[in-house]
């Protein structure tokens, strides 16, 4: 019996001021080929594949059966080789890329023919929150919220052609649950303004290309100053200036760092290695493009 795959991009959410609301793709995938089969069968490799589940346990399976619960049908028996490179507990959305190839699987085993917009809804009601996912199923950076009806809204932008972006990733994982307990239950008035303020200046500047803008756009006084004590040298990052530097954020939850530059000035971000080498930490660039559409399905193979 032939193969299906579905390939989702790794995501990076927040972008600095837009908690929970900004999320980009980063051409950096989870690989999922699955067919039907007499027993469920799962087999990981590539990346951190040690920390895949084999077993029933694993996320993309408990989340293809979640949705056939959802839907009423029960899930059938498949055989799923997982080849990730998408870093795992490392702020770059490898949970919600398993999530949403766990929908795209649900969705083509039991013949559900749900469209894009569908897909990423139920990944966001299955994930609790839609930045992550909305990202990783329209691909580009995208600007999403759940309406009062429960229903994921999200738009995409482009980010401007002379703009790179680049992720530093250190030698530590940091736990979503970790980084989620150090915020606190409320915020002041100030707070809120300030970065509603940046994250609309956030998008204008890449709409726009308002070079100048960047820095203070990417500001933020929900997230990273809590998780500041989780990540070190991440204080010194986004305090970081720099020629060609347009800014940077702590990536999702962290512990890794997206940093924007202009294009021609790639090696600013070895300045971040040296913050975390300077913290006692090795780190990897990854150097990735920002996908223009989100997940891929190839039947037949």
């Amino acid at each position: 019996m032939s193969w299906t795959e579905v390939r989702v991009p790794a995501t990076s959410a927040n972008l600095g001021p837009g908690f929970d609301a900004l999320g980009m793709a980063l051409s950096i995938y989870l690989e999922c080929r699955f067919r039907p089969a007499g027993r469920l069968t799962i087999r990981p490799t590539g990346r951190d594949a040690g920390l895949i589940s084999p077993g029933e346990n694993n996320l993309i399976w408990q989340t293809a059966v979640a949705v056939a619960e959802h839907t009423g049908r029960p899930m059938p028996a498949i055989e799923l080789e997982v080849n990730n490179g998408i870093p795992i507990g490392k702020g770059l959305g490898s949970s919600a890329a398993a999530l949403v190839a766990g929908v795209v699987i649900a969705d083509e085993v039991l013949g559900l023919e749900w469209d894009r917009h569908k897909i990423m809804d139920e990944a966001a009601r299955i994930e609790g929150h839609p930045d992550n996912v909305a990202a990783a199923v329209l691909g580009s950076i995208v600007a999403s919220a759940v309406d009062g009806e429960g229903i994921t809204r999200a738009v995409r932008m482009q980010l401007p052609a002379r703009y790179g972006v680049a992720i530093v990733v250190p030698d530590f994982i940091l736990p979503t649950s970790e980084a989620r307990a150090v915020l606190p239950s409320s915020y002041s008035r100030a707070d809120a303004v300030f970065n509603i303020q940046r994250s609309a200046l956030l998008i204008a500047a890449m709409l726009t290309a308002t070079t100048d803008a960047f820095h203070a756009a990417l500001e933020d006084r929900i997230h990273q100053p809590y998780r500041a004590r989780l990540v070190p040298g991440l204080s010194a990052m986004l305090e970081l200036r720099a020629e060609g530097l347009l800014g940077a954020a702590l990536s999702g939850a962290g512990p890794s760092v997206l940093v924007f530059y202009e294009r021609g000035h790639e090696a600013v971000v070895e300045e971040f290695q040296r913050i975390f080498r300077e913290e006692g930490h090795g780190s990897d660039i990854l150097w990735a493009h920002i996908p223009d559409h989100g997940y891929d399905l190839m039947r037949g193979l």
